[in-house]
């Protein structure tokens, strides 16, 4: 078994609290040559959706070494706590199995070998049974990094077993895309799940409709591209496009939250019969792996 040398990090702690610096305390104490890299403690209380996307968008640029996620409204039942090996045991996913690990393991091409996290002899002793983050989690994690076989920690399982994640997938209605919004970032950019192929052959420009809202957005590389009091559907980081304004809160001004479903059009003209494929083109970040078993449409 690999010697890990980092662990990195994310859960809906916030940093108001303790529990994130106490998860930490305790992979130091445990693995004093851990580096720890918080991901985000940011994630919006309970929400395994948010969780899920903010994990897949990350799971490319972590280093080597054991993924610590822990976004567990259902701590303290019969959900089962695992960790997982991914990207040919470069690296290990510790989390609990309630969907919020699937999309990441499947954008780190599928998961390897499974255990549920069953051996208590690696767990802290606990007097409660509603901080899973301290007393699993962290132990498991510190001591994957000290090279304790996988094996060691519990029960295996078949991999392809894991909770699946739900990720929505844009669909076709008429000539309309419908899409949704899956996260605002920082910025107040909202992230669509969408790619430019989507809106490939509409001239650059769309009808955006929400709500009683009805804009149009011209698809553009940079924020600045916008302009001043336009709407921008901007190609993102992560290649999905997102609605943004040049140097604002789209979100705060538009009244876009995650979830927010969104109708576009080409702008300007009919789409004759649809697209020419017949059909939405998956995101590669929304994309489904079947080892990993998240929705997908």
């Amino acid at each position: 078994m690999p010697r890990y040398d980092t662990v990195s990090f994310l859960s809906d702690y916030g940093q108001a609290d303790e529990f994130a610096g106490v998860v930490k305390a305790v992979i130091r104490d445990l693995a004093p040559h851990v580096t720890v890299i918080d991901l985000t403690h940011e994630i919006p209380v309970h929400d395994i959706r948010a969780g899920s996307l903010a994990l897949a968008r990350c799971i490319q640029y972590v280093p080597a070494g054991v993924v610590l996620a822990v976004v567990d409204p259902g701590v303290g039942t019969a959900r089962r706590a695992l960790a997982v090996e991914i990207a040919g045991g470069a690296g290990v996913v510790v989390a609990p199995d309630n969907g919020l690990i699937a999309p990441a393991i499947a954008m780190a091409g599928g998961p390897g070998a499974a255990v549920v996290l069953t051996n208590a002899e690696y767990h802290l002793a606990a007097p409660g049974a509603t901080f899973a983050g301290r007393d699993v989690f962290a132990p498991v994690a510190a001591q994957l990094c000290n090279g304790v076989p996988l094996a060691e920690l519990g029960e295996a399982i078949d991999p392809a077993a894991l909770v699946p994640g739900v990720i929505p997938v844009p669909r076709l209605d008429g000539a309309d895309v419908v899409a949704e919004v899956l996260w605002v970032d920082h910025f107040g950019n909202a992230q669509l799940n969408l790619g430019p192929e989507d809106v490939a052959g509409w001239d650059g420009v769309a009808r955006l409709q929400w709500g009683e809202e009805v804009r149009t957005a011209t698809v553009v590389t940079t924020y600045d591209d916008i302009g001043s009091g336009a709407i921008g559907l901007v190609l993102d980081s992560y290649g999905l496009l997102a609605v943004s304004l040049m140097r604002r809160s789209a979100a705060d001004e538009l009244g876009l939250a995650p979830g927010t479903e969104i109708r576009l059009s080409p702008a300007g003209a009919e789409r004759a019969g649809g697209r020419v494929d017949g059909g939405l083109t998956i995101p590669v970040a929304l994309r489904r792996t079947d080892d990993a078993g998240e929705s997908s449409r």
